[in-house]
């Protein structure tokens, strides 16, 4: 194994990042950092609450990601993140001050963080991110049960696809794959499973042993 190296995987709600994780760590001796929603004290007010606990929320994930990215920047080898800090940023605190559920005090000293700790992190080598559509974002969301997320306004998840796609748009940190996710089965499919190693290693062709 060579230098260390960070693989982002990226994409909104439902689109099978947790998946992607599972099965690049499977395939790979890589080492997963798995999004810390269980851990999030104000989660649960949150979706009660948005106006009210929004910046708190976002606040903890922000700082929880950069201990993250600190750990990780430590392991040897190459580790893979399920959503990055930057995601939490541009992505879902940009959408609640967008629609008023954080107010421009907050979102100064939100953003001043943000700024600081970009300084003091590198970004990821590769970032892929899994493009799925609003469709199927819904269905999953349905399927996966999340008592917190099944009230979740089609409004507020659309305006969370166009920033993805606004992000992704003008993404210039690292490499990036992007992959649609739509109709793509890496859990099951062997085909789907030989063309998503082949698009990786390509990217990183000197980082990953298959195990």
């Amino acid at each position: 194994m060579s230098e260390q190296k960070i693989i982002g995987i990226a994409g909104n709600i439902g689109a099978g990042k947790t998946s992607l994780v599972e099965f690049l760590k499977n395939t790979y001796q890589i080492t997963p950092f798995y999004e810390p929603n269980d851990s999030n004290p104000y989660l649960a007010d949150f979706y009660r609450d948005m106006k009210q606990w929004a910046f708190h929320s976002q606040l903890y994930f922000l700082a929880s990601k950069f201990k993250i990215h600190q750990q990780l920047e430590q392991i040897p080898g190459v580790v893979v993140q399920d959503r990055t800090l930057f995601e939490d940023v541009e992505i879902f605190a940009t959408a609640l001050h967008q629609i008023r559920k954080i107010n421009q005090r907050d979102w100064q000293t939100y953003l001043s963080f943000y700024q600081s700790i970009q300084q003091a992190i590198k970004p990821p080598d590769l970032m892929i991110y899994l493009k799925c559509s609003i469709r199927t974002t819904r269905k999953r969301i349905k399927l996966r049960g999340r008592k917190m997320e099944q009230d979740m306004p089609l409004s507020y998840l659309k305006r969370l696809e166009k920033l993805y796609q606004n992000w992704i748009a003008g993404y210039d940190k690292s490499k990036l794959l992007v992959i649609e996710t739509d109709r793509l089965d890496y859990v099951n499919d062997l085909i789907d499973q030989i063309e998503l190693m082949q698009s990786v290693e390509a990217l990183l062709p000197k980082d990953l042993n298959r195990t």
